[in-house]
């Protein structure tokens, strides 16, 4: 395969003339859907790399986006958010970019300090992954590149976002467990601690109102501090049947200090996650949770923030992908 592929030789291929090629590289207009997408099927077939370094220099562009994540969702064992960088760069290469990946740091976002990629220009824009501050969220506003939220929102509707749909994820997983028998079901998470959790704890509330079972106080338990660090999760003196728990790490971590106890899972207590991570796989027995789209949030941002490149006012407000359980071994069906 040639490294050295031109316009002028997949022109030659599909008969068509460079310029053709060009705008269809180029999502330009004059060309129609299916013609694009043949040329770049070609174009990829052939081995053609498209030269960034020019076209940056002619546009004014860096072709580089930011991929903003928070310090705190980057630990050791927390590879979701490291999970989304890949699929994101993998779908900017489709449009000729790269992504830069940027650990904001938590000293950083207290004194409201923005990434110095953004100073220097190397980016023409960002995808924010996890929650950050209201304040950080205020600088943000500030910048003169379009930005894109990932995974949060917040009140401040001026900046657009894709999440998944954490609300009706948690009310149909916590569905799930009372029509497997379960009405003492409790919901592990800090509902303050970012947007997701909170509805995800929604959704799990509009369950329990929507079959007449009373949300109990002692059955919310907190996993983590106001920083995001984890906490030892502490049970109630009268124990749920099953818990619903805000990712699939915390399920993880809570199916392990179940059995120290004493507590078989799913024989004693039922447990479900939230994400289908690499922890839903860990787990002894493997854990029913919620799958969310990675690839359908990662293409849906990278789409928008190309869009808002070309058109910086285009508002998009908040765009849900839809989630789906599945089902595995953590689960008791009561009579």
């Amino acid at each position: 395969m040639r490294s050295n592929v031109t316009m002028r030789d997949i022109a030659n291929k599909l008969g068509v003339s460079s310029v053709t090629v060009s705008k269809a590289l180029n999502d330009k207009d004059g060309v129609s859907e299916e013609l694009k997408e043949k040329i770049k099927i070609l174009a990829d077939e052939m081995g053609y790399r498209f030269n960034t370094h020019a076209k940056s220099i002619k546009d004014g562009l860096s072709y580089n986006l930011g991929i903003v994540i928070p310090e705190r969702f980057t630990g050791k064992t927390q590879s979701f958010y490291l999970q989304f960088y890949q699929m994101l760069t993998r779908i900017l290469d489709g449009y000729h970019y790269s992504g830069i990946l940027y650990i904001l740091g938590q000293e950083d976002e207290d004194q409201l300090v923005l990434p110095r990629i953004y100073s220097e220009k190397k980016v023409d824009g960002f995808i924010i992954l996890g929650q950050i501050g209201n304040e950080y969220v205020k600088e943000i506003q500030k910048i003169d590149s379009p930005v894109i939220f990932l995974d949060f929102y917040t009140d401040q509707n001026e900046i657009d976002s894709v999440l998944t749909d954490n609300f009706f994820g948690g009310f149909e997983i916590t569905n799930y467990l009372i029509e497997n028998g379960h009405e003492k079901v409790a919901y592990v998470g800090n509902i303050y601690a970012t947007s997701s959790i909170q509805d995800r704890f929604l959704g799990y509330y509009k369950s329990l109102l929507e079959h007449r079972i009373e949300l109990r106080q002692d059955y919310i338990i907190n996993d983590r501090d106001e920083r995001g660090r984890y906490i030892d999760i502490s049970f109630p003196e009268d124990m749920p049947t099953a818990f619903v728990c805000n990712n699939d790490e915390i399920a993880y971590n809570l199916i392990n200090n179940l059995q120290k106890n004493g507590y078989q899972v799913p024989g004693d207590c039922s447990v479900v996650g939230f994400d289908n991570s690499i922890y839903a796989a860990l787990t002894e027995p493997l854990l029913t949770t919620v799958e969310v789209n990675i690839k359908e949030m990662s293409k849906t941002a990278v789409k928008i923030i190309m869009e808002k490149l070309h058109n910086p006012n285009e508002k998009y407000g908040r765009t849900l992908i839809n989630g789906r359980i599945i089902h595995r071994n953590s689960v008791k069906r009561l009579k």
